[in-house]
């Protein structure tokens, strides 16, 4: 069966989605003009407006296309395997490399995004809690997983510990970014990692 052929304005909405959000994370909403958008994506200004009503509308579309992105690459790295304690390292050795092989230039687009978004972009702020719920609810679901296979505490507070991780991860890193080092980031994660064995051991 043959697959529906994209049709030449889609293909150039995704172009234009997918350089704008790697020139959004690099330069932040508020550093990127549409002078850099056109240059970018390589189309005039009259035809961002054909795809795109304002820049918030074309940032809000680039940062769901960086979203996506990070929630593929977590769940691709997590779905070889079938036990939780074996997700849930994976996860993390996920983030080990995550300095070094960024999903787009410019660091974490939902770190940084939330950030330059928090009062300033509802719509910007209204999706990146929504992919921080998501992540929270990866990391629940892991744990309960774990629970059920045995493998984990039963009385382990999924929900608290999901905060902790996410919390925790982003924190590292913001500080890897801010000292352009991957120690920050590798530090965090040893701790949190044991951290997490203490508190899911079955006991």
């Amino acid at each position: 069966m043959k697959l529906p052929q994209t049709s030449k304005a889609e293909q150039t909405r995704h172009l234009i989605v997918e350089r704008a959000a790697e020139l959004f994370n690099r330069k932040g909403f508020a550093g990127t003009s549409y002078q850099d958008l056109m240059e970018a994506t390589g189309v005039t200004k009259g035809c961002l407006y054909g795809h795109f009503g304002s820049k918030d509308e074309l940032a809000v579309a680039a940062f769901e296309f960086a979203a996506q992105a990070l929630i593929d690459r977590v769940g691709d790295a997590m779905a070889p395997y079938q036990k939780a304690g074996e997700k849930l390292r994976a996860l993390l050795n996920f983030y080990r490399t995550y300095l070094s092989n960024p999903i787009l230039a410019g660091g974490c687009p939902l770190l940084n995004t939330a950030v330059e978004a928090d009062d300033n972009h509802p719509a910007l702020h209204e999706r990146v809690v929504k992919v921080l719920d998501r992540l929270h609810k990866g990391v629940r679901k892991i744990i309960a997983l774990g629970q059920e296979q045995g493998e984990f505490n039963v009385m382990a507070n999924s929900q608290q510990l999901a905060t902790f991780f996410v919390a925790t991860v982003e924190g590292g890193i913001l500080l890897g970014k801010a000292y352009n080092s991957s120690e920050p980031l590798q530090t965090v994660l040893n701790q949190l990692e044991r951290w997490l064995r203490q508190e899911l051991e079955v006991r």
